[in-house]
C-alpha cells in the first residue's frame, strides 16, 4: 500500500531503496488511525462468509497493512500480495511471518502487460488501497483494472481504497467499461473513495 505521507512529495519516492522504504514505513504507519477504520470499512463490502478459504489478490500491497486487515476479516484467505519494490514486500514479509503459509509475494511492475500473468489467479477477491493513483497514468490505472477483472472468478469482487483526484466517476466508467457488471462508490471524501465492483451482477 502506497500513499504520499505530508511533506514527502511523490516526485522523490525510490521504492527500490531499503533506506527510503523503511523510513517511509515508519511515517506511514503514523496514518494507520486513518486509514485501518477505512480498510475495515472497505472488506466489510466483501459478500462473502468471514471462515470462506477466500483466494485473495492484494494488488500494491506495500509493507502488508492491507492484507493485515484481509486476514483479520477472512482467517482462511490465501492471499497473494503483489508489488514492485522489492523491499516492501521483504517489509510485508517480516511483518505477516505468523501467517507465512496463507501467503505468496509476487514482484510484478503494474505498468507491464503481462503482470497479471505472472500473479496467478483465479481469484475470489481483489484489494488495493493507496496504491493505484501511484501509476499516475489514467491509462496505465484503467489497464489494471481490466487485468484486474480478468483475474477474478465469475462471482469476484473488486474493492479499492483510492485517491481519486479528477473525482471517482470516471473510475467508475471505466471500472464498467473493463467488464464489471455491478460498480459504486461504496463511500467518498474527495479526493478518497471506495469503490465496489463485481464481476457478475449481484
Amino acid at each position: 500500500m502506497a500513499s504520499e505521507p505530508r511533506g514527502r512529495p511523490s516526485m522523490h519516492h525510490d521504492w527500490h531503496s531499503a533506506d527510503y522504504v523503511a523510513d517511509w514505513i515508519v511515517h506511514d504507519t503514523a496514518r494507520d488511525p486513518e486509514r485501518r477504520p477505512r480498510l475495515q470499512q472497505m472488506l466489510e463490502l466483501a459478500p462473502f462468509p468471514r471462515d470462506a478459504a477466500l483466494e485473495v489478490l492484494d494488488v500494491g500491497a506495500g509493507y502488508g497493512a492491507v492484507t493485515e486487515e484481509v486476514l483479520k476479516a477472512f482467517p482462511r484467505a490465501r492471499v497473494t500480495l503483489q508489488d514492485y519494490s522489492q523491499p516492501m514486500l521483504g517489509a510485508a514479509r517480516r511483518r505477516l511471518a505468523g501467517h507465512a503459509a496463507q501467503l505468496r509475494y509476487v514482484t510484478a511492475d503494474l505498468t507491464d502487460p503481462g503482470w497479471a500473468q505472472m500473479v496467478g489467479g483465479p481469484f475470489d477477491l481483489a484489494v488495493s488501497a493507496i496504491a493505484l493513483h501511484n501509476l499516475r497514468d489514467p491509462a496505465a490505472i484503467f489497464a489494471c483494472y481490466r487485468g484486474i477483472h480478468d483475474l477474478l472468478q465469475p462471482e469476484g469482487w473488486f474493492l479499492d481504497y483510492d485517491l481519486f483526484f479528477a473525482g471517482a466517476e470516471g473510475h467508475i466508467a471505466e471500472l464498467r467499461q473493463a467488464g464489471f457488471t455491478s460498480v459504486e462508490c461504496a463511500w467518498q471524501e474527495p479526493p478518497r473513495a471506495i469503490l465496489a465492483a463485481a464481476r457478475s451482477g449481484v
